[in-house]
């Protein structure tokens, strides 16, 4: 097991700070009904004339049941973004600390490592995406911090294996981020499952895939009661509105409509790869637990303009490390999804 103390990891200037304490965090209901003259709001009731819950309790109730962990394990923020942007912020020194993150992988870790003045050392995925430890381990010193992981993988789709996750877990010294932004999509056990054997592991999810929910961005962060705890310290008091705490609250507690959805775009994604494995201009289709397909082809520039051409938009990745000339097809509905084939045949 790693020697991992969250106190040797802990930005010094945010072990000495005092959260805002905000007028709701000072009065805790039991129920009974009040009259709020705390806050300065504007009384006339029409809906978000209050203040938010500050800590998302009914949002949190329902998402802690469901996903099998403690309400003092989650963690809420604006989009992914923000939750990642908080872990940066508790855990690493500007111009001392580092990072270690696995391309080709979601690009906003090296976005906010550059914001908040951290070093990034990149450590390439292996030829078939997976990691390599060793050549992480090499690149790790005692100004490590975190290690990030995005499982099942963007751009490239696949999960990262249990073993070298595991490896990484028991002997970093520093806080492993898994990122399972897609792990609805995917048959593999989410990490979730494991917080309670790993204090040094935190689990990054969204509302923003399979849930159907990304204009309202709401980022989910799962991780030890300790680790929850210092990241409150320095979240917005409000950062999560109401509005977006009852449209998410709405769809968490239709679970059947998660199935569904999700049922029908792996459907889809079957019978996309079927497709795609038959069109003779696509040269590799890469497997996938995500709700979107990698291919290569033999120019991806000139294949994303012909299909923006088309009226069909995809993302090009050739620009990234071991994804040269590839394209992602995110999986769309039946006639979206028609209307790629028949640009991809037309242009072949």
């Amino acid at each position: 097991m790693s020697g991992f103390n969250i106190n040797n990891i802990i930005r010094e200037n945010i072990k000495g700070l005092q959260p805002y304490s905000s007028a709701r965090d000072e009065y805790v209901s039991d129920g009974t009904e009040m009259v709020f003259l705390d806050a300065n709001e504007n009384p006339f009731e029409n809906g978000v004339n209050r203040y938010p819950d500050p800590h998302q309790r009914s949002l949190k109730s329902v998402l802690a049941e469901q996903k099998g962990v403690k309400v003092d394990n989650i963690l809420l923020g604006n989009g992914s973004d923000e939750v990642l942007d908080l872990i940066f912020r508790t855990f690493c020194e500007p111009k001392v600390d580092n990072i270690i993150t696995l391309p080709p992988t979601y690009g906003m870790y090296k976005v906010l490592s550059g914001i908040n003045d951290i070093g990034n050392r990149e450590v390439l995925l292996t030829k078939d995406f997976q990691l390599d430890t060793d050549a992480i381990f090499a690149s790790v010193d005692e100004n490590s911090k975190l290690i990030f992981i995005c499982s099942p993988n963007n751009p490239t789709g696949n999960s990262i294996e249990e073993k070298a996750i595991l490896k990484l877990l028991k002997k970093f010294n520093g806080l492993v981020v898994i990122d399972e932004a897609y792990i609805d999509f995917s048959d593999k056990e989410s990490w979730l499952k494991r917080l309670d054997e790993f204090p040094n592991l935190i689990v990054t999810q969204t509302l923003s895939k399979a849930y159907g929910l990304a204009g309202i961005r709401l980022g989910l962060c799962f991780a030890s009661s300790n680790i929850i705890t210092v990241l409150n310290t320095i979240k917005p008091p409000y950062n999560v509105n109401g509005l977006t705490q009852r449209r998410a609250l709405e769809q968490v507690l239709k679970p059947e409509v998660l199935k569904h959805e999700v049922t029908q775009i792996l459907k889809e994604k079957d019978r996309l790869l079927k497709v795609l494995a038959k069109v003779d201009i696509i040269e590799k289709v890469y497997p996938s637990d995500a709700n979107f397909i990698l291919v290569k082809v033999n120019n991806a520039n000139e294949m994303y303009d012909l299909l923006l051409k088309k009226g069909v938009v995809v993302r090009n990745r050739t620009t990234q490390p071991l994804c040269e000339n590839t394209l992602r097809f995110t999986i769309g509905t039946i006639e979206e999804n028609e209307k790629l084939i028949t640009a991809l045949k037309e242009i072949a």
